[in-house]
């Protein structure tokens, strides 16, 4: 009886890898960012990155949650995460409207305000596969990665001279200038100096 109770869990161990490999190699498996999620995708997905940043045990952030480092942290977000995160009172970029899983839009609802900086911390430093979320560890300095982390764990309280900061454009002469325009063969026209 133990001989087929073994062979019966063996034989369902193989049927069901045989159905999972038929599944994604005969296109079946949900892929285009506006098919609906697997079953248990999101749930399997938000598990396995819980578990990984309580195993790292991230100390707490060096970086005091204040005006000061809110600014630095805003400066840092609309360079590299609003894109995608979106900003305070702004609609969601096409982009953003674009990916699957979508992006939380940061500055509107709870966003990321209910989780600790060092959960932030860790996937700003190391990114979330298949999500979209880039790892930014050696791209940005370990303190942009705290600034940007507690601002974001604070992004319901900012002070009103953050959420101007993270809405103001940067001025250059990029922002005064006009884009040139594409001709038909799609590169610029050539100006004269």
């Amino acid at each position: 009886m133990l001989k087929g109770l073994l062979l019966g869990v063996l034989i369902a161990i193989v049927l069901m890898g045989c159905f999972i490999y038929f599944y994604f190699s005969t296109g079946r498996a949900p892929i285009a960012t506006t098919d609906p999620p697997m079953p248990f995708e999101m749930k399997l997905a938000h598990m396995a990155i819980d578990a990984r940043v309580e195993k790292q045990q991230i100390p707490p952030s060096p970086v005091a949650a204040e005006e000061k480092a809110y600014l630095s942290g805003a400066e840092v977000y609309k360079e590299h995460c609003a894109v995608c995160h979106g900003l305070p009172d702004q609609p969601k970029t096409f982009i953003a409207q674009g990916m699957f899983p979508p992006p939380p839009q940061l500055f509107h609802g709870t966003g990321v305000s209910d989780d600790p900086a060092t959960e932030t911390y860790w996937k700003v430093e190391n990114g979330i596969r298949l999500t979209g979320m880039p790892g930014f560890k050696g791209r940005l300095t370990e303190t942009q990665i705290w600034q940007v982390s507690v601002l974001l764990a604070n992004s319901d309280k900012v002070p009103d001279s953050v959420k101007a900061a993270l809405v103001a454009k940067a001025s250059s002469a990029a922002d005064a200038a006009p884009a040139p325009t594409p001709t038909m063969s799609g590169s610029a026209p050539k100006t004269k100096p």
